[in-house]
């Protein structure tokens, strides 16, 4: 198998573990995969940020302004190389590339989430019908569908600037896009590629909290 990044050929490792046991085979070969940082340390409970504080300033505040997220579990740093992989998956349309996360996001889920019945599920935050159009297909999605949960599209988005145009005021005072389109009575990991600010998980949070939901986590791919 050829690297997804690279396209250089991924040589299997031979040992007497694989000998025996057939390994998930890996998608990025080791040279791509060591570009990738796994958040690692001491980090805030509420949010992954690398902090020294259990909570950081930013949790805080959130929490003095009813946060309807229980906490957010991100995997991977947001460095050159990561930013590099999503604009192509993400922007440019490679779909197959996110085939490169799997392992890493579903070992993620088991790590941080065993504790929730099996009655949880997934569900990804949407893109507008528009944004829907431009990209071919919605990244969240892709990604909810490697858990070992059922995945539910419980909420619609409606139409407006991109995330990554507006400042960071912009994005904590936005109006909320979300809609309800199914209400869902079970414990509830939403899932997104980046969390950054962490408005637009709390505002799909805040929908799904007034629909009947009452344990709602997040999951997500890369702490921006």
């Amino acid at each position: 198998m050829d690297c997804l990044w690279c396209d250089n050929e991924i040589i299997p490792e031979i040992n007497w573990t694989t000998l025996f046991m057939l390994p998930e085979p890996e998608k990025l070969c080791q040279s791509c995969r060591g570009k990738l940082i796994e958040l690692d340390g001491k980090r805030c409970e509420k949010c992954s940020r690398l902090s020294s504080k259990s909570i950081c300033d930013d949790c805080r505040w959130w929490k003095e302004h009813k946060d309807p997220l229980m906490f957010n579990y991100s995997i991977f740093q947001y460095n050159e190389r990561m930013q590099e992989m999503v604009a192509r998956w993400k922007y440019r349309g490679d779909y197959c590339l996110g085939e490169a996360f799997r392992k890493q996001f579903r070992n993620g889920f088991r790590q941080s989430f065993s504790f929730l019945t099996k009655q949880a599920v997934a569900v990804p935050i949407p893109l507008s019908h528009e944004r829907l159009m431009e990209r071919g297909f919605n990244q969240a999605e892709l990604l909810s569908r490697f858990l070992p949960v059922p995945t539910r599209n419980a909420l619609s988005r409606v139409h407006g600037e991109k995330q990554s145009k507006k400042t960071r005021y912009e994005r904590i005072t936005a109006i909320n896009p979300f809609r309800l389109s199914m209400a869902v009575d079970k414990p509830v990991v939403l899932v997104d590629d980046i969390y950054t600010t962490g408005t637009t998980l709390r505002h799909a949070a805040s929908i799904l909290k007034d629909g009947g939901s009452t344990e709602i986590y997040a999951l997500t791919l890369i702490r921006g």
